[in-house]
């Protein structure tokens, strides 16, 4: 009854935290993301239109490669929008069904990463340590299944992690964090006993990694043993140039991610700062992995140099 009678008093119009930027400040600070936003959105996009449209790239690699700008896209503008209206409006408000949907989008994106790194790897693993079984083994059906599996599971996740959190009573108004988050919606509870959503989201956090890491340190251990055996420089230079963008990625994907988390942990860490961080896992990533696809796949480089000079030449 008591429960009821909060909830009765929830307001779907919530206050959310917001970074302390002085007024003529902030007009900068938003000039400055949304530069950043428009530029991984325009390089983000490239890669991927380049993938649709130029024969070069019609292969298993680049089409596996085409969820990764496109959850890029939806990590980095499911947050920074958001948090830069707020910085220019000052209004610190935000809708609950809109805040429920970021939240969302956000845990898809984090998710996203980790299973699309690791589809892959499968596919690096295949072409170079399996490379005359290669075309029959990628066939059109594995295909769908190694691009599909990662977007399935990773949707099946998360909705459950949000199925169990909407069942949570809510009745406080404030968000505690710069973008909304499954921690920060579970924080408007009313007091409630959280053990078992806390739980599985820990759980999920340990299965996506299991799953990820698992996969790719197979892949590129059977990589390395293949460069390793093979003497030819042109095999070893087809797994460095495939890989090592790859690669990248993830470990600077762990590496924000765990310093995301230890800010948190200080408490002797600006409330500025720990805001800042937590913003940084959906915003480095997606401005940077255009430009580490863009030098270190020479396939994409090409084909993006075809483009720009076919431009050229019809004005």
């Amino acid at each position: 009854m008591e429960g009821q009678t909060l909830n009765q008093t929830f307001s779907y119009h919530l206050q959310i935290a917001s970074f302390d930027i002085p007024t003529p400040v902030n007009y900068l600070v938003f000039i400055i993301g949304l530069l950043l936003y428009l530029f991984s959105v325009f390089c983000n996009l490239t890669i991927m239109l380049l993938i649709i449209t130029q024969q070069l790239l019609h292969k298993p690699m680049f089409y596996i490669l085409f969820s990764l700008p496109l959850n890029d896209l939806i990590g980095i503008s499911s947050m920074l929008p958001r948090v830069l209206a707020d910085i220019v409006t000052q209004t610190h408000s935000v809708y609950y069904p809109t805040c429920v949907f970021q939240a969302f989008l956000c845990h898809m994106y984090a998710g996203g990463v980790l299973f699309i790194l690791a589809a892959m790897s499968i596919d690096r693993y295949l072409a170079i340590c399996k490379p005359l079984q290669y075309p029959s083994i990628m066939t059109p059906f594995t295909l769908c299944v190694i691009i599909s599996v990662p977007w399935g599971l990773d949707l099946a996740l998360i909705l459950s992690l949000f199925a169990l959190q909407s069942r949570v009573t809510k009745c406080k108004a404030y968000v505690q964090t710069v973008y909304c988050n499954n921690t920060s919606l579970l924080r408007l509870s009313c007091g409630e006993d959280l053990t078992v959503n806390n739980i599985y989201g820990l759980a999920i956090t340990a299965v996506m990694q299991i799953i990820s890491v698992g996969i790719q340190l197979f892949s590129y251990i059977k990589i390395i043993m293949i460069c390793v055996s093979n003497r030819q420089s042109d095999t070893r230079s087809k797994a460095v140039n495939t890989c090592v963008a790859q690669l990248v990625t993830f470990f600077l994907f762990e590496f924000i991610g765990t310093f995301v988390i230890l800010s948190y942990r200080f408490e002797n860490v600006p409330f500025n700062v720990q805001k800042l961080f937590g913003i940084m896992i959906y915003l480095i990533l997606p401005i940077v992995n255009p430009i580490i696809y863009g030098m270190k796949t020479k396939d994409i480089l090409t084909a993006f140099m075809v483009v720009l000079k076919k431009k050229i030449t019809f004005k």
